[in-house]
C-alpha cells in the first residue's frame, strides 16, 4: 500500500497516531486477518494462564512454597498493567511493526535464557517481558480485526477485539499437566516461545495497514514510566503474596502497599504538573471515568470467582486441572456465545443496560454456587461457570465501548489515560479480587471450623459412633489401640476442616453474589436517573428544549 499507489480516503484515516489505516480489503485478505486476530488474542494470554492453574506444581518443580511461586503471578501484573504507559507512546512515535519487533524480540530472548538457565530469577525474568509483550499482543490482535469489519461495524470489531483474549484462561486450563510440567517446565517455556515466534511471523506475513507517526514522548514520560512500574510491583506482589503471610502478620506488607501509595502519589503530583501530561488526572475525577471505574473494579473482582473460588473448591475435593477439561470446555463455549451477543447488540444507548445484565447474569451464576458442598463436583458446576463466562464476555465489550466513548469526545491526548485505566482495572482487579476472596474465605474457615467444633461433644452418640468406625476400620493397619484412638481422632478433625472450608467457599460465592446484586442495582438508579433528566429536558410536550 505505501508503493502501490493506493490513495487513503479520509474516513481510513484512523482517529488516533499509532493506529493503523482501514483501506478496503479483498475478502482473502481478510479472512486471513481475522485468523491473525485469533492467534494474537489467544498468545497475549494462554501463558499467563497456564502458570495461573497450574502455580501449585510450578511451586513444587522449583523447590518453591506457593506463595513463593506467587511472585510470578505478581510480577507479570505489575509489568502488564503498566506496560500500556510505554506501548501506545511508542507506537505513535515509531510505529505498530518496529514496537512489536522490539518488544517480542525482548521476550524471544528472556525465554531462550529461561530454558538455557532454567531458575526462579530467570523464570521471573520471563514473566515481567511477557506482561510487557501481551499488552502489545492485545492490541496487535485488536488492530488486525479492525482490517476485517467495515469501518460501520468497528464498534463490533471493537467489542470482539478486546474480548478475544478471555478465551486464553480456558483454553490455559485445558492444556494437560504432562504437556507442560516436564524438565523445569521446559513445556511451558516452549509454548511461549511458539506463541512469539508465531507472533512475529505472523506480523511480517501479513503486516497491518501504515500509521502516522509523529512525536510523542517527553523526558518526564520516563519519570512517570519507572515510578509507575516500582509501584505497580510493590503493590502487586503485596496482593499476591499478603494472604499466604496474612495482611497483619507480615509488616513487609504494609511497606510495601504503602511505597505503592506513595509512589502512585508521586505520579498524580508529577503529571498535574506537567503541561503535556501522559496521564490525564484530572479526566479521572470526572463522573464519567469514575462510574466507569467503579464498574470495571467491581466485575472484574466478582469474575475472580471461577478462577479462585470455584477451582478452589474443586480442588479441595481432589480434582486436579486434569480433571477440569469438560467444565473449561463449557466455559469456552459460554464465552463465545457472550462475545457473539455483545457484538450483536451493542448500541450507545444500551451499554449501561448491558452492564448491567452481565451483574445480574454474574450474581445469579455466584448464587447457585453457593448450595456446594463436600460432594460437589465439577458436573454440578457447568451451568454456574458457563453463566459466569457468559457474563463476562457479555460485560467486556460495552465496559469497553463506554470508555472509548469518552476518549473520542475528549480527543487523542486522553487515549494512553484510557487505556493504562482499563488495563489496570482488568489486571490488578483480578489480582486484587483473588486477595479478596482467598482472605475471606481463610477467615470464614476459622468461624466454620469454631461453630463446628463447639457443636461436638464426646458425649454425642452419632460423634462416638464415627468415632467407633474409624477406629475399626484403623485398628488392623495400626494396632495400638491408643494410636488407633488418636488416628480416628485425628481424621474426625481433618473432616471438620474439610467441611469449613466448604462452607467458607460458600460465604466467598455469597459475596460474589451480593457484590455484583449491587452493582446491577447501582447501574439500575443510574440508567433510571438519566431516563428521568432526559424527559425533563424534553419538557411536557416532549419537544427538545
Amino acid at each position: 500500500m505505501i508503493h502501490g499507489g493506493y490513495r487513503f480516503s479520509d474516513e481510513e484515516k484512523p482517529l488516533f497516531p499509532g493506529a493503523p489505516y482501514s483501506p478496503r480489503l479483498a475478502p482473502r485478505t481478510r479472512v486471513f486477518y481475522a485468523m491473525t486476530a485469533f492467534v494474537m488474542a489467544i498468545a497475549s494470554g494462554l501463558a499467563n494462564g497456564i502458570v495461573t492453574s497450574n502455580i501449585a506444581n510450578i511451586a513444587g518443580n522449583m523447590g518453591l512454597y506457593v506463595a513463593e511461586a506467587n511472585i510470578l503471578l505478581g510480577v507479570y501484573v505489575a509489568f502488564n498493567a503498566a506496560a500500556n504507559l510505554l506501548l501506545v507512546k511508542a507506537r505513535m512515535q515509531f510505529g505498530i511493526p518496529a514496537t512489536m519487533r522490539v518488544v517480542l524480540g525482548s521476550l524471544l530472548l528472556a525465554e531462550v535464557i529461561a530454558i538455557g538457565f532454567p531458575s526462579f530469577g530467570t523464570a521471573l525474568l520471563a514473566r515481567a517481558v511477557s506482561g510487557i509483550a501481551n499488552g502489545g499482543l492485545t492490541t496487535l490482535g485488536l488492530y488486525s480485526l479492525f482490517q476485517v469489519f467495515p469501518l460501520r461495524h468497528r464498534p463490533m470489531a471493537s467489542v470482539i477485539g478486546f474480548s478475544l483474549p478471555q478465551l486464553a484462561i480456558p483454553l490455559a486450563r485445558m492444556v494437560f499437566i504432562d504437556a507442560v510440567g516436564f524438565d523445569d517446565w521446559l513445556g511451558f517455556h516452549l509454548i511461549e516461545l511458539a506463541s512469539v515466534l508465531t507472533a512475529l511471523a505472523l506480523l511480517n506475513l501479513l503486516p497491518l495497514p501504515p500509521t502516522d507517526c509523529t512525536k510523542a514522548f517527553e523526558p518526564l514520560d520516563a519519570a512517570t514510566i519507572v515510578m509507575t512500574i516500582v509501584g505497580m510491583l510493590a503493590g502487586c506482589t503485596a496482593l499476591a503474596l499478603g494472604r499466604f503471610y496474612w495482611w497483619t502478620e507480615a509488616p513487609w506488607i504494609g511497606w510495601a502497599l504503602a511505597a505503592a501509595l506513595l509512589l502512585g502519589g508521586a505520579v498524580f503530583w508529577l503529571e498535574l504538573r506537567r503541561k503535556r501530561p501522559l496521564l490525564q488526572i484530572r479526566w479521572y475525577g470526572t463522573g464519567d471515568i469514575l462510574l466507569f471505574t467503579l464498574i470495571a473494579v467491581v466485575i472484574r473482582v466478582a469474575l475472580t470467582e471461577q478462577t479462585y473460588a470455584a477451582v478452589g473448591l474443586l480442588s479441595m475435593g481432589g480434582l486436579t486441572n486434569d480433571q477440569l477439561h469438560g467444565l473449561f470446555a463449557a466455559v469456552f463455549v459460554a464465552m463465545v456465545a457472550g462475545i457473539a451477543t455483545a457484538a450483536l447488540l451493542s448500541r450507545p444507548e444500551r451499554l449501561l443496560v448491558m452492564m448491567m445484565c452481565s451483574a445480574l447474569v454474574i450474581a445469579f451464576a455466584a448464587w447457585l454456587d453457593t448450595h456446594s458442598t463436600s460432594d460437589t463436583r465439577a458436573t454440578q458446576l457447568y451451568i454456574s461457570q458457563s453463566l459466569l463466562g457468559f457474563g463476562t464476555t457479555l460485560f467486556l465489550g460495552p465496559a469497553l465501548l463506554y470508555g472509548v466513548a469518552r476518549i473520542i469526545q475528549r480527543g487523542r491526548t486522553h487515549l494512553v489515560s484510557f487505556v493504562v485505566l482499563f488495563s489496570t482495572t482488568q489486571n490488578v482487579g483480578g489480582l486484587g479480587g483473588a486477595a479478596l476472596l482467598a482472605s475471606i474465605q481463610t477467615m470464614r474457615q476459622r468461624v466454620h471450623a469454631e461453630a463446628l467444633a463447639d457443636s461436638l461433644s464426646l458425649g454425642d452418640p452419632a460423634v462416638l459412633q464415627r468415632l467407633g468406625t474409624t477406629a475399626a476400620r484403623l485398628g488392623p493397619y495400626i494396632g495400638d489401640p491408643s494410636a488407633t484412638t488418636a488416628q480416628a481422632s485425628a481424621q474426625l478433625g481433618q473432616a471438620l476442616q474439610a467441611q469449613a472450608a466448604v462452607l467458607a467457599f460458600n460465604d466467598t460465592f455469597w459475596v460474589v453474589s451480593l457484590l455484583a446484586l449491587a452493582l446491577a442495582a447501582f447501574l439500575a438508579i443510574v440508567i433510571l436517573s438519566g431516563e428521568v433528566g432526559r424527559l425533563r429536558a424534553r419538557g411536557p410536550t416532549g419537544a427538545t428544549t
